[in-house]
């Protein structure tokens, strides 16, 4: 039985803009599903209907005269969810965690008013682990659940997007990436997740926080939506925007990301990257199935006709500089208005503790240490037009797996996605593919998401979606659902 739900994210726009369905039906088709599936999935932290029923019922069909939001917007009438690590005005935003005061936002954060401006309609906040230091999905707020296998984390931060988009809850998300925080949750819930380059998205333009390692990436179930989101993410209004903030990014290739997303054309040379910058510093152990995922790309690979070779990583010190770099993003949390310090999780109040010891020479080494590896790193990658390496080492954890001491916490993460971070150090693109699921047999069991990840050159994000295309129309992953779909 055919459900709005089931059509993708281009779809749907496409239905509202020509009349075939409404912004409101559309948002009242996917606030019933919240209302009947998450509260066991635990997606939404805070559900604001009846401000999604009002902006659904002001957009309308058509474009009116005088409206701010025409049906031309990119995404107009669809709906979203908000991270909440971002404040909406008149919502609540708790990060995460029960250390803040619940008080109302006075402003949108740039993010969330450009998602507006792109003509969404959010049913609300998703979650994330507290403040998104952990890809942990369980809070003192709640905990998320994997909508593939209720008894696994669907991975972090951006975990209530993730969860929501694979559940049928939001047609496509938009999370936010600075370590893997889009790449993570997609892998281990069966999405499409984008990290573009740093400075491509004006909204978050790579001038915030330590590094500049965060940016805002979509969340999607098929390639095609993640051009769309991203074409709508870098000019919300569907022109050009002012970007006084913004980095200047290498634009590589013409026209939107949807037309390269869609089309899939080209041919290209990957490598195939050996190891990991953590291999000596947490103990990676790289499961069978991550290694069959990545065989089934490079096979299709070769079949489609591209040149896949070897490529190791430089030999440049990452590890103890990134800690060091996580640690002192901590630092600032004690002066946030009315915070709580004893309410902290035991990883989030270990990572202010250790971060406040930290001297300015040592967070400078770090960035300078930092520096050296990015160099090193675009060098070494620079022959290929794209780098492929698992998402994840690992299979979605089970819930409980990062245990309580905060030390063992940290190394666990590292374990498990030891490819992503660095991603966000060298201000690259990439792209998270879900290629293929665990096998009969798995100890971990069968049927789990596993996906692979492919590293672009700085502004190489049309290549990254070409080739996804590419992959996806010969693996037809978007026919995968979990059970509750």
């Amino acid at each position: 039985m055919f459900e709005l739900h089931h059509l993708t994210a281009q779809e749907l726009w496409d239905w509202i803009r020509r009349g075939e369905t409404t912004a409101l039906e559309v948002t009242e088709h996917y606030l019933d599903r919240i209302a009947r599936l998450d509260p066991e999935l635990g997606a939404f932290v805070t559900v604001t209907a009846d401000e999604a029923r009002s902006r659904a019922a002001q957009l309308g069909t058509t474009a009116q005269p005088g409206t701010d939001v025409p049906t031309s917007r990119p995404l107009c009438g669809l709906p979203h969810g908000d991270k909440d690590l971002y404040d909406r005005t008149g919502v609540v935003t708790r990060s995460g965690s029960v250390a803040l005061p619940a008080a109302p936002a006075a402003a949108d954060h740039p993010l969330v008013a450009a998602l507006a401006a792109a003509g969404t309609v959010s049913l609300g906040k998703t979650t994330t682990p507290e403040f998104g230091m952990s890809s942990s999905s369980e809070t003192r707020l709640g905990t998320t659940v994997n909508p593939w296998d209720t008894s696994r984390a669907p991975g972090g931060s951006s975990s209530g997007a993730a969860v929501a988009v694979a559940a049928g809850l939001l047609p496509a998300a938009v999370g936010t990436d600075g370590g893997g925080s889009v790449r993570i949750p997609a892998a281990a819930t069966g999405l499409v997740g984008l990290k573009p380059s740093r400075g491509r998205v004006p909204s978050v333009p790579g001038r915030s926080g330590l590094g500049g390692l965060s940016v805002a990436g979509p969340i999607t179930r098929n390639v095609a939506d993640a051009g769309m989101f991203l074409d709508a993410l870098v000019r919300p209004t569907g022109l050009d925007e002012p970007r006084p903030y913004a980095l200047v990014t290498p634009d590589v290739g013409d026209g939107p990301f949807t037309a390269a997303a869609v089309r899939g054309e080209g041919r290209f040379v990957v490598g195939l990257l050996d190891g990991s910058p953590w291999d000596d510093t947490v103990d990676v152990v790289f499961d069978p199935a991550a290694r069959e995922a990545v065989a089934t790309a490079v096979r299709v690979l070769g079949e489609v006709g591209h040149g896949v070779e070897d490529v190791s990583l430089p030999r440049v010190p990452y590890a103890d500089a990134f800690r060091v770099a996580w640690e002192s993003s901590a630092a600032g949390l004690p002066r946030v208005p009315g915070i709580d310090l004893t309410a902290l999780t035991p990883l989030v109040g270990w990572l202010v503790e250790r971060g406040r010891r930290l001297t300015a020479t040592q967070v400078l080494d770090a960035m300078t240490a930092l520096d050296a590896f990015s160099v090193a790193l675009i060098r070494a990658f620079d022959r290929f037009d794209a780098v492929l390496t698992p998402t994840l080492a690992l299979p979605p954890r089970p819930l409980g797996w990062y245990g309580d001491d905060p030390d063992e916490d940290f190394r666990r993460q590292c374990a498990y996605s030891p490819w992503t971070s660095m991603v966000n150090v060298a201000g690259l693109p990439a792209i998270t593919l879900p290629v293929g699921v665990t096998g009969a047999g798995h100890p971990d069991g069968e049927g789990l998401p596993m996906g692979v990840q492919l590293i672009g050159r700085p502004g190489g994000e049309r290549t990254l979606l070409a080739l996804g295309a590419q992959l996806e129309r010969r693996l037809r992953w978007q026919r995968r659902h979990p059970a509750c779909w």
